[in-house]
């Protein structure tokens, strides 16, 4: 069964601009897909009180693993200020990027779409 968890973003005056919020920067050190999970490596409360707000709420997002996608949706944030705010983290150990998943598929459903095709 999967779990869903409500996402709570950081309540910010409009006039706030992105780049506000990842210190000028547009992009993060390296390329992240909208489909990478993020987990922290080991949660901590104590570590977000000299966070700023968005950086906390994407470590605490983060106790559960979630895509970079689902990290913009759930908290409202641009992608692009995603990708800075999970860069930052990854930097400094707090969240790990897991790696993405073999593009190769597995042999099950390989033999499964070959027995298909024979039936047609």
């Amino acid at each position: 069964m999967t779990r869903t968890y409500a996402l709570h973003a950081p309540r910010r005056p409009s006039r706030v601009r992105p780049y506000g919020i990842t210190r000028g920067r547009t992009a993060a050190d390296r390329f992240l897909g909208v489909e990478r999970l993020i987990s922290t490596v080991e949660f901590d409360p104590q570590r977000v009180l000299g966070m700023l707000p968005e950086t906390a709420a994407v470590y605490e997002a983060c106790r559960y693993p979630r895509t970079i996608a689902e990290l913009a949706t759930g908290l409202a944030l641009p992608l692009g200020v995603i990708r800075v705010l999970v860069g930052d983290l990854a930097a400094v150990g707090r969240v790990r990027i897991h790696p993405p998943a073999a593009d190769i598929p597995d042999r099950h459903l390989l033999e499964r779409v070959l027995r298909g095709l024979d039936n047609l």
